[in-house]
């Protein structure tokens, strides 16, 4: 049997500032429960990663918008500047 995990991008830790990959939250059941149309900061970012529990990270924004819980496949560590 193959292990189907999803993998979390490297260095993808508390604390770490991500976004989210459009490609990979696309159609995703994250997506299909929320709005028709992500917004974008999403996929602009930063995101902090605030908890890690299994395959999901619980984000928060820089903005005044819920904390998000996201599987880990569907980040990817911010571009350093």
């Amino acid at each position: 049997m193959v292990d189907s995990a999803p993998t979390a991008a490297p260095g993808l830790k508390k604390g770490a500032l991500v976004r989210v990959n459009r490609t990979a939250y696309t159609n995703s059941l994250e997506a299909g429960a929320s709005d028709p149309v992500a917004p974008g900061y999403l996929f602009e970012g930063p995101g902090e990663i605030l908890t890690i529990q299994g395959n999901y990270a619980q984000l928060r924004w820089r903005r005044p918008v819920p904390d998000v819980w996201l599987r880990l496949d569907q980040l990817e560590a911010m571009p350093a500047a």
